[in-house]
């Protein structure tokens, strides 16, 4: 650790390799109203469409803790599998689900009840795909048969026992490709959750908030850095690719590539909580075309010349806070396209999953929103923080 800046978070190979574990074996049930992300977009679509919007799904769950672990005793992590339905298999599917999740009390009421956060990452599998708005026999609809699966969740815990306990709460499930098929609207869900948690061996652990003071903690800069790429589908005229504002745009056939890089100082304020800028600097293959557009070609067969390259890049700057938890932080950010094409020139949001494989080095998993609705592109790669 550098002198005056805080300790680096737990890495995986660390937290798996030393020390005891618990282990945590749970079943939920979540049930609630399923809707899409893009209205506009599937009153567009759907003139003939059934509308539905029950939604329910069943998981199966391990998580670890270790109790040992002072301030973060009580977190836990591991992984799920999920079956997701609809009620309507022969138009929408039935996906299957993995993900990685992580949950710790915010709150701890006495030694049996606390009021815990939790957040899933992953991805599900069999969805019926739409491959034109021709068959589109639902409002659930997506263009890939696999998608990302992002869920936050808040719930009361209540130890019945030593070695069993009972979780209720709020949930909100978000499915998407990324941009990386059409058509995109993203589905989502909102609900109630309920579930079983049996911990074997010697028990549950005393409760205790990660978010509590930690003595040995000192305030300080550290820096990321992190490089990304993706690929995406776009339209042309490319305003902001919002589906919102069709009009005349066609979508160009094939994928546009994505690469970037984000360098970010943070304070570290709290041992659970980093804030500061980020400078994002992004290329993509879709921006900028306007200029170089062939003409006489039109809609799906609209040709171009190759732009430049640095006519594509843009640099934005995005104010971002972090949850620090071990193995993973999630970071926010909320920015303003400063500088490149025109239509990058605009507010965009970012979510980013670090997953703290060793040290300082990070995997990210990311999504970037334009204006707070339009999907824009994955962000996948790799990152070191710096200084902690």
């Amino acid at each position: 650790m550098i002198s005056g800046s805080a300790a680096a978070p737990a890495d995986l190979v660390h937290a798996l390799g030393e020390g005891p574990h618990l282990s945590h074996w749970s079943a939920e049930v979540r049930a609630g109203y399923a809707f899409n992300s893009n209205s506009v977009l599937m009153d567009r679509l759907l003139p003939h469409a059934t509308v539905r919007h029950s939604a329910a799904d069943f998981h199966l769950r391990y998580a670890f803790s270790r109790p040992e672990s002072g301030r973060t005793a009580s977190v836990y992590q591991g992984l799920g599998l999920s079956v997701n339905t609809f009620f309507q298999s022969s138009t929408v599917g039935t996906p299957v689900g993995v993900y990685a999740f992580q949950g710790a009390p915010f709150a701890v009421v006495n030694e049996r009840l606390s009021f815990d956060y939790e957040w899933n990452f992953g991805a599900t599998f069999g969805w019926k795909r739409t491959t034109s708005g021709d068959d589109i026999h639902s409002n659930l609809v997506v263009g890939s048969s696999t998608n990302a699966y992002l869920n936050l969740g808040i719930m009361a815990r209540y130890a019945v026992t030593s070695r069993l306990a009972i979780t209720a709460g709020l949930n909100l499930s978000h499915y998407s490709n990324g941009n990386t098929s059409w058509p995109n609207p993203g589905v989502n869900t909102i609900g109630a959750r309920l579930g079983l948690v049996y911990t074997p061996g010697t028990g549950l652990p005393g409760l205790r908030s990660p978010f509590a003071g930690d003595a040995d903690f000192t305030q300080g800069v550290s820096y990321d850095i992190t490089l990304f790429g993706a690929w995406r589908k776009a339209y042309f005229p490319a305003d902001d690719g919002a589906f919102t504002e069709l009009g005349e745009q066609a979508l160009l056939p094939g994928h546009f590539g994505v690469a970037g890089v984000n360098i970010a100082p943070m304070w570290d304020i709290h041992p659970t909580f980093r804030a500061g800028l980020s400078a994002d600097l992004q290329w993509s293959e879709n921006t900028g075309l306007t200029p170089y557009h062939i003409p006489d070609t039109y809609g799906e067969d609209a040709k171009f010349t190759r732009p430049p390259f640095f006519k594509q890049v843009s640099l934005g700057l995005s104010a971002r806070a972090e949850l620090v938890m071990p193995i993973f932080s999630l970071n926010v950010g909320l920015g303003y396209g400063l500088a490149g094409p025109t239509e990058t020139r605009k507010f965009y949001q970012t979510v980013n999953l670090k997953t703290y494989i060793y040290g300082p080095a990070y995997l990210n998993i990311g999504y970037r929103l334009v204006e707070f609705h339009s999907p824009s592109n994955l962000m996948l790669g790799i990152g070191v923080t710096l200084g902690r």
